[in-house]
This record gives structure tokens, C-alpha cells and sequence, in this order.
């Protein structure tokens, strides 16, 4: 008997996506979906659906939360009025990545009696990429301008049973923030960041991707160690992976060659590909 994949792109079509997340079966728009649908038979068992103008309907729609175990964690999903559910799946492509780019520096540091490799995470949501980091053992700190976000991601670690483990937790804005740790001197061995297109930074300055990344991708080197990793993340049109990869490289002064890059993209059974948006990482790794 076949295990069901706690994650899956059943289908898209639409400007639809249909996916289930662990027991939940979720249709909601994605302007990138286009085409025809797949097959039009698994939509009408839909437990969540998700419209704009009506939010979210279905026979799940007053549950509330739900439970998913993944890359050994456990978070909780449920259903927002921005048509999230607490999770984009298109990063756990870089898992296996992220894990050994700490998991290799918290054995070096064992290996000569010092702590694990301090790690940052901007602009960091639900916590996955904390999650991941810390059970890799990382030293993390967890940075989002939404308070709910952050008691989210905590509800997370406590789920996944990693409530004591050394997670500094902190509402802020993260570009203030990366200034801020860079006058105080403060380094980190890994940093992830997933900025989106549009915000408020502090003192409720309008946040552009466009206009901003520049500032922020130099505060964020600033902050690395001479051999840190760095995870860039972006899901805005007109950003694609060689974008991102020029930025980092610029402001690492390193050749572009060495620094990966590509796109974010979920895949359904028959192969089809929904785009989703662009990473760019260092080292490039595999």
C-alpha cells in the first residue's frame, strides 16, 4: 500500500491550484495556473476552497486548524484570510540543503567543544526554515514584523517539540533589524530570507521589493561569518533566479558562477509545473 505524501500538487488549471496538505484537499487561485485542468473529478472533493471576494468555503471551512508532519516536524496549518494555510510548500525543495549547510557546521563546531553555528531567519513566517536550521543544530533567531506570525511559528516548535531549544524569538521589522544586529557586530554562520514583493519596514515605511532588496541584501551580507550560507527566496514577477544570484554576488563580491540559483516550482503527477518564484544561494551546492 502506497504511503500518502504529507504534500502534493494534484492538479492546476484555471488560474487554480488544487493540493492537498496532509488530510486537508485545498483549491485556491493562483494567477500562474492557467490552462485547462487535468482532471476536473478530484476538484469537486475539495475540503477547503478558497475566493477572494467570498473566502474560504467547503465542508472544512469551520475546522479551524489541522496538523501536517513533514521533514520530521509537525506544523500546524489552517486557513487565513489572505488565502494562506501557513505553509508554502514550493520551499521544502530546499530543505536537504539547508539541513546540511548547518548540520556540517554544528558538527565542526562540536568537534572542537564550541556551540552550534548561530543562524537568522527574516521575514520567517511560520518557521519552517527555523525549525529545520534548529533541528540541524543551529542557534536561531526567528524574525517577523507579525506578531501572530510569531506565535504561529511558536506554536510550531511546541508541536514539533522543540519549544526548549535555543530559538530567539522577535517581532520586528527585518530590515531595521539586520542594521541594527550589523552596528551592533553581531555575525551569523547561516541566514535566510524570504522578503515579499510588498510591506511596511519600520516606523510604517512602504517596504518594495523592487526599490529595497539592494539595502537589504548588503545589510544581510554584513552580518555573515567569512564562510556563512545564505538563502535568498522571492516570489515576485520580474525577480528570477539570475536576478537574485546578481545581487548576492554583488554584494559578496564573488563571481556570479558561484553562487546557485533557480526557480521555485511544484510539480503535479503528470508533470506539469507551476512556477511559483526564484531562489538564489551560497555556497550553490547541490
Amino acid at each position: 500500500m502506497q504511503t500518502q505524501r504529507p504534500y502534493e500538487l494534484i492538479d492546476v488549471g484555471g488560474a487554480a491550484r488544487l493540493e492537498r496538505f496532509g488530510e486537508r484537499l485545498v483549491d485556491r487561485p493562483h494567477p500562474a495556473a492557467l490552462g485547462s485542468r487535468g482532471d476536473p473529478g478530484p476538484w469537486l472533493g475539495a475540503d477547503l476552497r478558497f475566493d477572494r471576494d467570498r473566502g474560504w468555503t467547503g465542508p472544512a471551512a469551520l475546522d479551524g486548524a489541522w496538523p501536517i508532519d513533514l521533514e520530521g516536524l509537525t506544523l500546524e496549518l489552517r486557513p487565513t484570510d489572505a488565502g494562506q494555510v501557513g505553509l508554502f510548500p514550493e520551499h521544502l525543495a530546499m530543505v536537504p540543503w539547508l539541513q546540511a549547510q548547518v548540520a556540517g557546521r554544528a558538527a565542526a563546531a562540536r568537534a572542537s567543544g564550541r556551540s552550534g553555528p548561530t543562524t537568522l531567519n527574516l521575514f520567517a513566517y511560520t518557521g519552517l526554515a527555523t525549525l529545520v536550521m534548529t533541528v540541524a543544530g543551529g542557534m536561531t533567531t526567528h524574525v517577523d514584523s507579525a506578531r501572530p506570525a510569531v506565535a504561529w511559528a511558536r506554536r510550531n516548535a511546541e508541536l514539533s517539540e522543540l519549544a526548549a531549544r535555543p530559538i530567539r524569538w522577535i517581532v520586528d521589522d527585518a530590515l531595521g533589524f539586520a542594521l541594527r544586529e550589523a552596528r551592533r557586530g553581531r555575525r551569523y554562520a547561516g541566514i535566510v530570507l524570504d522578503p515579499p514583493s510588498y510591506g511596511h519596514g519600520s516606523g510604517g515605511r512602504a517596504w518594495r521589493l523592487q526599490d529595497d532588496l539592494g539595502t537589504l541584501i548588503a545589510a544581510v551580507v554584513s552580518l555573515l561569518e567569512p564562510d556563512g550560507f545564505i538563502l535568498l527566496t522571492a516570489h515576485t514577477p520580474g525577480f528570477d533566479g539570475d536576478r537574485l544570484a546578481d545581487g548576492l554576488a554583488r554584494a559578496m563580491s564573488r563571481p556570479i558562477a558561484t553562487v546557485g540559483r533557480g526557480d521555485l516550482a511544484l510539480t503535479t503527477s503528470d508533470d506539469r509545473v507551476l512556477e511559483l518564484g526564484a531562489f538564489a544561494r551560497w555556497p550553490s551546492g547541490a
